[in-house]
This record gives structure tokens, C-alpha cells and sequence, in this order.
């Protein structure tokens, strides 16, 4: 028995070809693969952008129940973490002192920058290219976005969503804000998240009572806190937070008053 003739789907032939007002040109299958493929990018696109855009509405009146880096660790808990401590404070039961501590620290320019600070950025890449210590540059926003939506790595897809999600919550939250989301799910130690269960489990207060000189002793750990020991203080803990006081001191109650005051 003969094989059976198998159409060339590149020969005209193939198609079949109507006349008249309703005539419509044949479709390639490959073009019509690849419309498919658009279609149902466009789609994930489409429902990324909607998820991410109202999550983060959402959460501009909504304290977050998770976030993903805490997620992580427990998916996937380090043997350091024997414990997970939190509690959810507003940003009027943080004591003024950490919060400056924090802004001192981290991010002097948040007041002013729109998510990015380009000056620290310019800056980052001139001392990356001479040194072998790797600065870094991420503002408070892109620390906030990176706890609160990102997964620990270093990929151009993360830094792309984080620059993302950064933009959507300078656009939809204040200052105020995000510096409150900040300081309750960053991580001041192992399987310590915020600001009131780092106070309660280094100095057995709550966060409202933090004096200035522990407000700067936890923002000193801030860039490591596995590594970097609050209690008893490291030699760098230490060494850093009277650093941090110094500039607290140089950036005063005003600049706590401008990211309260910011819109």
C-alpha cells in the first residue's frame, strides 16, 4: 500500500481560496502558533499587571498577613531559626528614635527620592568597579518591596519586579507608609521580624520605649543581622551605631517630620 501524501503546508495549493466580499486569506499553522503564543503572553501580562497593581492598593490599607521572604524561610527554614517572632505595630507605636535610626542608616535621602536614588546609585557603581566590597544602593522603598513581593536572588528578573513593585508603591502609598511596612517585616536577627519583636526579644520592651542609643544598635545590624550581633553588640554593631547616632543627630526631628508629612 502507498504512503499517504502529506500536504506541503508551504504550498499554496494547500489552502483553499474563497472568493467574493467574504474571502478571507488562508492561515499558515506557524503564524497562527505564533498569534497563540502573543495571545496568551499578552494574557499572563495582562493578569501580572492587574495582581500587581491591586495587591499593592490593597496593602496600602491592609497590614500584610506574609510577605514573601518570610514565606521563603519557611518553606525553606535555616537551622539558626528555632523561632519565628512578630508582632504588627502602626508607625506611632515605633519609637521615633528607630525610625530615624533606620532612615540614618539606610535611606537619608527617602524624604526626597521617588523610590530611586540615583546619587547612591552613581555612586555604588563608581566604588564597585575599584573595590572588591560590593556597595549597595537600595533605597527603603526597594528594601520594602524586595521583603515584602521579591525571592532571594540576585537575578535581572528580580532587580526588574523589584524596580516595579517600587514604583507602583511610591505612586500608591506615602512615606509614612512604607517606612511603616519597613520596620515590621524586616528582619533584625534570626527568625525576628519588626520592629516591637526585636525590641521585646533584645531589650525586653516594647518598641515604643527603644532609646536612642538601642534604636542605633539595631539599625547597625540592619545590613546582616544573621551576621551582625545586636546583643551583646558586635565590634562592628558597635562601631556602626555611633556612626548612626552621629547622623541622627546631623538629620534631626525635621527629616522624620518631612516623611511624615510627605504625600
Amino acid at each position: 500500500m502507498a504512503a499517504p501524501i502529506i500536504p506541503d503546508p508551504d504550498d499554496p495549493s494547500h489552502y483553499q481560496w474563497e472568493s467574493g466580499p467574504d474571502a478571507v486569506a488562508p492561515v499558515r499553522p506557524s503564524a497562527s502558533l505564533g498569534r497563540r503564543v502573543l495571545r496568551w503572553a499578552g494574557k499572563i501580562a495582562l493578569a501580572g499587571l492587574i495582581c500587581s497593581v491591586g495587591s499593592v492598593a490593597l496593602l496600602r490599607f491592609i497590614d500584610p498577613p506574609m510577605w514573601s521572604w518570610r514565606i521563603e524561610r519557611a518553606l525553606f527554614p535555616p537551622a539558626k531559626i528555632t523561632q519565628v517572632r512578630h508582632q504588627w505595630v502602626d508607625l506611632e507605636s515605633i519609637s521615633k528614635e528607630l525610625q530615624l535610626a533606620v532612615i540614618a542608616a539606610e535611606d537619608q535621602r527617602f524624604a526626597d527620592h521617588n523610590g530611586f536614588d540615583m546619587d547612591a546609585i552613581n555612586a555604588a557603581l563608581k566604588h564597585n568597579q575599584h573595590s572588591e566590597r560590593v556597595r549597595g544602593a537600595s533605597t527603603l522603598s526597594q528594601q520594602t518591596a524586595k521583603n515584602l513581593f521579591m525571592w532571594s536572588d540576585r537575578s535581572f528578573l528580580r532587580k526588574g519586579l523589584e524596580a516595579w513593585f517600587t514604583l507602583l508603591m511610591e505612586l500608591g502609598w506615602d512615606k509614612a507608609r512604607i517606612l511603616e511596612v519597613y520596620l515590621n517585616i524586616v528582619e533584625f536577627g534570626p527568625g525576628i521580624y519588626g520592629a516591637e519583636a526585636a525590641a521585646r526579644t533584645y531589650f525586653g520592651k516594647p518598641a515604643s520605649r527603644l532609646t536612642r542609643y538601642e534604636s542605633s544598635l539595631l539599625a547597625a545590624a540592619l545590613p546582616n543581622p544573621w551576621r551582625y550581633r545586636v546583643k551583646p553588640p558586635s565590634p562592628y554593631v558597635q562601631k556602626r551605631s555611633v556612626w548612626i547616632r552621629r547622623q541622627m543627630g546631623q538629620l534631626g526631628q525635621i527629616t522624620l517630620n518631612r516623611v511624615h508629612q510627605a504625600d
